[in-house]
């Protein structure tokens, strides 16, 4: 199976095919709004808003299994995200992205695209020390680490990046600019 076979449901539950967004670049993030990577959603706003008239798309789906930092109703974090960071794109319903309750599209996504690492930095240290004291062996498998990590998708239904929290979203930008 491919990207464009999978489907996730929206906040009214029903159900959105992956493949609507074929021939498009498409960003699918797990968001949380009580995260301090929280404020990316203002970067991934302006990237949708750059990008969209040129075939970008973005699939946040809201996921509360992370510190139990997406706490409210899909109607809660809507309102929230509209508010605070103007969201335009549209929001799934909040569902798990690891274990046995997780969308299939998650699988398949990490699947083709295993955790790498965090990078350097401070927060990338941050991130590893945390995630140590949780699962030892949290670098050998590819779930998802942390609330904000980012697949990227191709026009062809590939996909083609993974983007940990960490990464910088000078970096998820480029990668979107350079397949739109």
């Amino acid at each position: 199976m491919g990207f464009y076979d999978y489907s996730v449901p929206n906040t009214k539950g029903e159900e959105v095919s992956m493949k609507d967004f074929e021939g498009k670049v498409v960003m699918v993030v797990n968001t949380a709004t009580g995260c301090g990577f929280t404020p990316q959603y203002e970067d991934i706003e302006n990237i949708y808003e750059e990008f969209h008239d040129k075939g970008f798309e973005v699939v946040d789906v809201p996921c509360n299994q992370f510190a139990g930092q997406t706490p409210g109703t899909d109607e809660e974090i809507h309102e929230f995200c509209t508010l605070k960071y103007n969201t335009q794109f549209p929001q799934m319903k909040k569902s798990d992205v690891n274990g046995e309750n997780q969308l299939p599209l998650f699988e398949y996504l990490k699947s083709q695209k295993g955790f790498e690492g965090f990078g350097k930095g401070a927060k990338a240290l941050a991130m590893s020390a945390m995630l140590k004291t949780i699962d030892k062996d949290y670098k050998n498998n590819p779930n998802i680490k942390w609330n904000f990590t980012k697949f990227i998708i191709d026009r062809k239904g590939e996909v083609v990046a993974r983007f940990e929290p960490t990464a910088s979203m000078n970096e998820v930008k480029k990668c979107v600019e350079s397949l739109i």
